[in-house]
């Protein structure tokens, strides 16, 4: 661990590349649109940091039936929706909204869709318990931010994902998005937080992948079903480079992280550091393996 934490540290003299502007932000939550958390909280304020820095960005989220669109004046962007996204064949209509935080200058699109994200919960219900159809929901989401991408015609150097939900990105983007020009080449940072589910994904959440062009060798570690370790195991193989969003994360995880030593890996960063840590984790990503 010390080896990768010393290669990230090298950051601190570098450069900034500022032929490297784009940054896509894929995350599970966002404040003020769903209550504070660790994730919501740093995906609030950390895109609006990586635009004052010099960079443009682009942010998604679900939009989860707990959100009040009147009160956040989400409206649908018709010129992007009305497409049909097919999983486990069914068709699911993908509605596109967005709204606007007036004061960090910044918009957020929000992926929607009547099946996946209109009960009045995130990913679990009332009593707690994990809704079962989360693997889809997942995928939907997923798929669903990189379909609007291509239909923006926004090429992002760089995507960084928080949350689980999230975790497929970097696989659909080096398998099944693996020619598309506007996002082939983008380098993928994916951030780890304790936010682990404990209601494993169902056991053809594999087959549901191998249908959309994941070969077998990729799912193998979720051929049977996938935990929070297996997913994040899977999310960690195909992207560039990782963050330990939350100072704990399962050990079973940071140990998985350690293992892949030609990595980067930026260990946690406190509240008044981050910001220029991950701005110039991002260049220590966009340059390696050239």
């Amino acid at each position: 661990m010390k080896e990768i934490y010393y290669l990230c540290s090298i950051f601190k003299n570098k450069i900034i590349r500022m032929d490297a502007r784009k940054v896509l932000f894929i995350t599970q939550e966002i404040t003020p649109y769903l209550p504070d958390s660790e994730i919501a909280i740093i995906s609030r304020n950390l895109p609006q940091g990586i635009q004052e820095r010099g960079r443009e960005i682009r942010t998604f989220m679900p939009k989860f039936g707990n959100i009040n669109e009147r009160r956040n004046q989400l409206h649908e962007v018709i010129r992007l929706s009305g497409m049909n996204l097919i999983i486990d064949d069914t068709d699911h209509p993908l509605i596109i909204k967005v709204a606007s935080i007036q004061s960090a200058r910044m918009q957020v699109y929000f992926i929607d869709n009547e099946d996946f994200f209109q009960r009045k919960s995130t990913v679990r219900d009332d009593m707690g318990n994990e809704y079962e159809d989360n693997d889809e929901r997942s995928i939907f989401y997923v798929r669903g931010v990189l379909e609007t991408i291509k239909k923006l015609r926004w090429m992002p150097d760089l995507i960084h994902c928080h949350g689980w939900m999230s975790a497929l990105t970097a696989l659909y983007i080096r398998r099944m998005y693996a020619d598309d020009p506007c996002l082939k080449n983008a380098k993928i940072v994916y951030s780890v937080y304790a936010d682990d589910f404990k209601t494993p994904l169902k056991k053809n959440f594999a087959d549901k992948l191998k249908m959309d062009g994941a070969l077998d060798k990729d799912v193998e570690g979720i051929k049977d079903g996938a935990g929070f370790i297996a997913l994040t195991k899977l999310a960690i193989d195909f992207c560039d480079g990782v963050i330990q969003g939350s100072e704990t994360i399962n050990q079973e995880v940071l140990e998985y992280i350690a293992s892949q030593s030609q990595k980067p890996f930026l260990p946690y960063q406190s509240q008044d550091v981050y910001m220029d840590a991950y701005n110039e984790f991002y260049d220590i990503v966009l340059d390696s393996n050239k």
